[in-house]
């Protein structure tokens, strides 16, 4: 039970880091870039600040181990747009000029990994919501 929960640890830390990448870039060049980006794919320009958002903000709370689940289901809807509206038609590794859809998998089935199997290890919600530290604990001793 421990080597899943160090597994689900790792990438639950990982993601976490990635997106919150992700999400601070899209900040850091300039929202209205990304808005307008979205625009041009033929989404609505203000769903950009929520994605980034979304980025920001949940990579910090899978860090830290808050809300695992639910950050993990939005990351998953956010990873099928970007898969089905930009990068399916590139291929699996791309044109040669643009990358594919792999990273985006890749990210797709960690973050469904982990909504289905949540992260308790070193989180947050675990302190706040006490209610199975008693079976992590006996996990970890065994």
């Amino acid at each position: 039970m421990f080597k899943n929960e160090l597994g689900a640890f790792i990438l639950r830390i990982a993601l976490g880091a990635l997106f919150f990448v992700h999400g601070l870039v899209k900040f850091q060049d300039g929202i209205e870039n990304t808005v307008g980006w979205f625009a041009s794919i033929g989404l609505p320009g203000f769903m950009a600040y929520g994605v980034a958002l979304t980025e920001l903000i949940g990579g910090i709370a899978l860090i830290i181990g808050l809300a695992t689940r639910l950050v993990s289901a939005l990351y998953t809807i956010i990873m099928i747009g970007a898969i089905v509206k930009v990068k399916l038609s590139l291929g699996l590794l791309g044109n040669g000029q643009m990358a594919g859809y792999e990273l985006d998998l890749a990210f797709l089935a960690i973050a469904i990994y982990l909504f289905i199997n949540g992260s308790k290890l070193l989180s947050v919600s675990q302190l706040i919501f006490k209610k199975d530290s008693s079976e992590l604990t006996k996990s970890v001793q065994q």
